[in-house]
């Protein structure tokens, strides 16, 4: 079980004009802007659950993500999955996550992807009948069996998701962390992934995150959302408490978004 309780995570960051005057008075008075990504943050997430958690740009998605699996530290609140601080319980925590980060990749760009996937199998110290029982069985469900000795510049977009997200779950976790997954992938990548993650949570009940700005992948896979914008949680329910009286869910989200000035 995932639980969040009045998290609040700031970032200090330096602003200064253009020009080299600005630059350089900023070498002797450097002035900052706390900008605050999430704000008095709570929720709680079951085994199992497949969670859509949305919202505009700068809402406070990633950060939460990054808590979530241990990478930001946050000023005030609690945070505990399977009863570990991610934060504080970061080893062992990791152990059973994955996390796909879609603008972020985790394998070495030069060489094959199973290179990469042999270097991960070292790093979470996977058993060699476990790595190969997996191996195997992600290589069917994603049709990898024609990527793995590509280097992974070579590989298109779609490829390369694929294999991101292979390598997230090698390890068997029972949560998986799904930040833009499907950005930029064209129809057949799309639906290809979905599929994927929808029998993943139906055979391993694993639980599952995802954070998207495409509703047809919120809508494909998942029941419950979670909507941020400017660092707090606006609503938790489901898609159809915000798509009343539209004929799509984009223009419910968007008029989400203007009635609450986000």
């Amino acid at each position: 079980m995932i639980t969040m309780q009045h998290v609040r995570k700031t970032y200090k960051v330096s602003k200064r004009d253009a020009g080299f005057s600005s630059a350089f008075k900023a070498l002797f008075h450097k002035e900052y802007e706390y900008i605050h990504a999430l704000s008095d943050v709570s929720f709680t997430i079951s085994d199992g659950e497949m969670v859509g958690y949305i919202g505009p740009n700068g809402a406070g998605k990633s950060s939460t993500i990054k808590i979530l699996s241990g990478i930001l530290t946050p000023e005030e609140g609690t945070c505990l999955i399977d009863g570990l601080i991610p934060w504080k319980n970061r080893i062992e925590h990791v152990k059973n996550i994955g996390v796909v980060f879609g603008q972020r990749s985790q394998l070495w760009w030069d060489v094959p992807v199973i290179d990469s996937f042999e270097l991960l199998k070292e790093i979470y110290k996977i058993s060699p009948p476990a790595y190969d029982r997996n191996l195997e069985q992600l290589t069917c469900m994603l049709n990898l069996s024609d990527l793995l000795r590509t280097p992974v510049r070579q590989l298109s977009l779609g490829q390369r998701m694929r294999c991101e997200i292979a390598a997230s779950l090698l390890h068997d976790p029972k949560i998986l962390f799904l930040d833009e997954p499907t950005i930029g992938l064209d129809a057949v990548s799309k639906l290809a992934v979905r599929d994927f993650i929808l029998k993943l949570n139906q055979e391993k009940n694993t639980t599952v995150i995802l954070t998207t700005h495409d509703m047809q992948d919120i809508e494909a896979l998942t029941n419950r959302i979670i909507l941020i914008g400017k660092g707090k949680v606006l609503l938790d329910g489901t898609i159809d408490d915000i798509r009343t009286g539209f004929d799509s869910t984009e223009k419910a989200l968007a008029a989400f978004y203007r009635s609450h000035n986000i």
